[in-house]
């Protein structure tokens, strides 16, 4: 065979040689040239190189086209969305004040501690160091660090610890330097005084809204309006100083001041306490009013609850004195004996036949001992509190008229008090007495009050015979410092100003050693009262039991 090689091809213009090695693949000929460690066709080779480059270039620009101008604002928003958050900035709750400006409840700064629970690589001793802090269980800062995702599978990267601690508290939590964790500006409610009027103030929940008190009553006035910022977050969870940033500012609540002088308060709060403890009470309520404009200046009860307290009860928030409805007992007769005087039907010394028994409506009635029969003078049916004289004198006026004048005294209406959840108490409609409701009624039975309208009674004897509504709150003061005085209160002329005098006489000879109360005497005062004393209806409806509500209003 032969191994000539075929005839030589002409040279190029170019100068180069023919190879049999141009017989490979154009790709191997481009990249490998046509001879190993040969300088070939240098021009051929520039071009092409130059086309790859240009080729990848533009593919490489389309690419940067597509994410800075095609899908830039989208990829930008994007990425901005997953570092914006969204917080409400709180608004600063008003003060509630005694009628000297002594602060009640207040709102000082705080923080929510916030985490991403999936930087947390050891729930375990996070959980120990914190709650070692702070107290918080331990299983409660657990299920805070618990690890979830979202609903579209990307992971949450953002919960709270712990709701509206005090700074000095996080202050302590900071140098745990525990991961991730960091404080957002919050607020906490304060009560200075402790259980103090509590049963007035109420208290907050977690979210700072009211839930007792005038805390829920006056809530609209006193939260202020929330105000919304958004911000840009750092991977590890801390705000970008000089990031995006939007919203609106928070508007704070208003002040309210209320009627009560914290000194006076304090003073008839431990009275309740002491005297509760010395004869075993459920419980006890005193109140003291101004009977000319009808500000309630003391307002406490026993039991009570520390509204800072996280043990604090829901029964001891109740403000018994308007919630708790009871019979009021012969402290009603005051009422009756002033309807007869005022209608000229008795006077002081009108005198009265008192059997042992009066049947009225086929019931004997009773005095509160058996005795042979006695001769009172209506000063004397006062002063012993017999409920059998008491109903003869409200014979002389007969049902219609003691109706009008329980309704002029308040009785069965709203205090005036626009406290949340009060009980007005009852009064039956007149078409519903029969005689034996109508004795009853007349020495304080078959009728329900709370202490409040109680109270009042004796108030509008005390203010010559005009009832004033009574009232809590002095004024409210808006965020901008406007202060709004409470209206005066409505008052109505119940009996003359020549029977309410009769009636303090007489109620003087209560606390005399004649009377039922010789222990409520003072020494250097003139006093006026009378006592009263209530079964409790059964709860099962069954009739009067063994328990009783007993009184001194005076």
């Amino acid at each position: 065979m032969s191994t000539t090689p075929p005839p030589r091809p002409e040279l190029d213009r170019e100068g180069d040689e023919w190879d049999p090695a141009e017989q490979k693949p154009l790709w191997h000929r481009i990249i490998f040239g046509t001879k190993p460690f040969e300088v070939v066709h240098t021009r051929r080779r520039l071009r092409l190189s130059l086309i790859f480059t240009m080729v990848v270039f533009s593919l490489l620009a389309a690419r940067l086209i597509d994410l800075q101008v095609v899908a830039g604002p989208a990829t930008a928003a994007q990425a901005l969305d997953g570092r914006l958050v969204s917080v409400t900035d709180p608004a600063i709750r008003g003060s509630i004040l005694d009628s000297n400006g002594v602060v009640l409840a207040q709102t000082v700064p705080a923080r929510d501690v916030t985490v991403d629970p999936w930087k947390v690589d050891d729930p375990q001793d996070y959980a120990a160091k914190y709650s070692s802090v702070t107290g918080m269980p331990v299983n409660d800062v657990l299920k805070a660090l618990e690890r979830k995702t979202n609903a579209d599978g990307t992971k949450q990267r953002f919960a709270y610890v712990q709701r509206h601690i005090k700074v000095d508290l996080w202050d302590q939590v900071k140098k745990l330097n525990l991961p991730a964790t960091f404080p957002e500006v919050s607020s906490v409610r304060e009560y200075p005084n402790g259980a103090l009027a509590a049963n007035l103030i109420g208290a907050t929940n977690g979210d700072g809204d009211g839930i007792a008190g005038y805390e829920l009553a006056l809530n609209d006035q006193l939260k202020g309006t929330d105000g919304k910022r958004t911000y840009e977050r750092s991977g590890t969870g801390a705000e970008i100083p000089t990031g995006n940033e939007s919203g609106t500012s928070a508007t704070a609540g208003s002040t309210v001041q209320l009627s009560i002088n914290r000194d006076l308060q304090f003073v008839a709060q431990q009275a309740v306490n002491t005297r509760r403890k010395e004869v075993k009470a459920d419980s006890i309520v005193a109140a003291v009013l101004d009977v000319k404009t009808g500000r309630i200046l003391a307002l406490a009860q026993s039991p009570t609850s520390d509204p800072n307290s996280p043990k604090r009860t829901s029964q001891g928030l109740r403000n018994l004195a308007v919630e708790q409805e009871f019979e009021p007992g012969s402290t009603a007769k005051v009422m009756t004996v002033a309807a007869a005087v005022n209608e000229g039907k008795v006077d002081p010394t009108t005198p009265f036949d008192i059997p042992n028994r009066l049947v009225r409506g086929g019931f004997p009635f009773k005095d509160d001992v058996d005795h042979h029969g006695y001769k009172m003078t209506t000063a004397g049916v006062l002063a012993k509190s017999s409920n059998i004289g008491t109903i003869q004198i409200a014979e002389r006026i007969g049902a219609a008229k003691l109706d009008s004048y329980l309704q002029a005294f308040g009785i069965g209406q709203p205090s005036g008090l626009n406290f949340p959840a009060e009980n007005p108490g009852y009064l039956p409609s007149l078409d519903k007495w029969n005689p034996q409701t109508f004795s009853n009624i007349a020495y304080g039975q078959a009728f329900s009050v709370n202490a409040i309208q109680a109270a009042s009674v004796f108030a509008t004897i005390a203010n010559n015979g005009t009832r004033v509504t009574p009232r809590l709150i002095d004024s409210i003061t808006s965020p901008d410092g406007q202060t709004t005085e409470a209206p005066a209160s409505s008052s109505t002329q119940v009996v003359t100003e020549q029977t309410a005098k009769t009636m303090i006489s007489m109620m003087e000879e209560v606390v005399s050693k004649r009377g039922t109360a010789p222990q409520a005497a003072v020494p250097g005062y003139r006093v006026a009262g009378k006592t009263g004393t209530a079964q409790l209806v059964n709860e099962d409806g069954s009739g009067y039991g063994s328990r009783y509500v007993a009184s001194f209003i005076g």
